[in-house]
């Protein structure tokens, strides 16, 4: 009897440092990622996602889907990271952030540069959001209006302005349009509307273009233009027109000059909901982000190419100047 108990006791201390020290395993977060299009916002988050220690294939998982441009697809899309179980879904852009909260209503969602939450639906107030719903707001009123202002103190004597816009997605660009109108008006340009949601038919756009010249181009945001921005700047300097738009992706692929929010704030800031609702924080509680930063980026290499002499004003307000 006395053996059977040493035996026994001795188990007991070979197992307990064994209960006492054993870790249970931590959860692996899952988020689903729901975009129309490329765009530098995704390598931005995931940056910024891994500098507050969420690691992909180690503490986390993130579940991509993008539309490439197709915006019909999104809605399927979303409720396929609904399926999936994921534990907040980053939505980037207008389009797919409705997508994504028509797909679920408790699943948290954080939208990731999107124009006009309020007016999108999205949100109650930027202040207290309400339901599943909460994230960062890139794009302002006054955005587009700005960049026709720059075009016309680059081009004296612009009278005629084309705008190529995406008629596939509608919310957003119906926002732009409405303020690239009205400014228009303001400024008392002639605004030609030219619509286009694929590579094709931003070829059949510039042929439009070369029947029926104008004097500049104002290229409204969108994932299309900006997945196919060199196509859209070498388009435009083939038939010399000075093209403006507010995605720097844009001048960096070649046009004239980009002025808008900074892209880069909304993404880490989504990058930082995501971390908070992870911890426990609630969407309805936290306040949209808007982005405070803009950026006016002039590519100088074009402008020569165009003949076009800037104004040592305008170099000296730029934030980037692309030689």
């Amino acid at each position: 009897m006395t053996n059977r108990r040493s035996a026994l006791l001795a188990l007991a201390a070979l197992l307990a440092p064994l209960g006492a020290t054993a870790e249970r395993p931590k959860r692996v977060a899952r988020i689903g990622y729901l975009s129309a299009g490329a765009n530098p916002m995704r390598q931005l988050f995931r940056e910024e996602l891994r500098r507050l220690g969420y690691v992909e294939g180690r503490n986390v998982i993130v579940e991509y889907r993008s539309a490439d441009g197709d915006f019909e697809r999104l809605p399927g899309l979303a409720a396929e990271l609904v399926r999936l179980k994921v534990d907040v879904i980053v939505a980037q852009v207008t389009q797919a952030s409705i997508a994504a909260k028509n797909a679920t209503a408790t699943i948290p969602i954080v939208m990731m540069g999107v124009s006009d939450p309020v007016a999108s639906g999205l949100v109650a107030s930027l202040a207290r959001p309400g339901g599943n719903v909460t994230g960062t707001s890139a794009v302002v009123s006054g955005v587009v209006g700005k960049q026709l202002e720059l075009v016309r103190e680059l081009v004296p004597g612009v009278t005629r302005i084309a705008a190529l816009w995406n008629p596939a997605n509608r919310v957003f660009q119906q926002q732009q349009l409405g303020e690239a109108e009205a400014a228009a008006a303001e400024l008392k340009l002639q605004l030609r509307l030219i619509g286009a949601r694929d590579p094709r038919a931003i070829e059949d756009a510039f042929e439009s273009l070369a029947r029926e010249p104008a004097s500049a181009l104002l290229v409204l945001g969108d994932p299309v233009f900006v997945t196919h921005a060199r196509q859209i700047a070498e388009l435009a300097l083939r038939q010399r027109l000075p093209t403006v738009s507010g995605t720097r992706s844009m001048a960096d692929a070649g046009a004239l000059l980009t002025y808008g929010p900074r892209f880069d704030d909304a993404a880490r800031g989504a990058a930082a909901y995501v971390d908070r609702i992870l911890k426990g924080a609630k969407p309805a509680e936290l306040p949209v982000e808007r982005s405070a930063r803009f950026e006016l980026v002039v590519n100088a290499k074009t402008a020569r190419a165009l003949g076009i002499v800037l104004p040592q004003g305008l170099l000296l307000r730029a934030d980037h100047v692309i030689e």
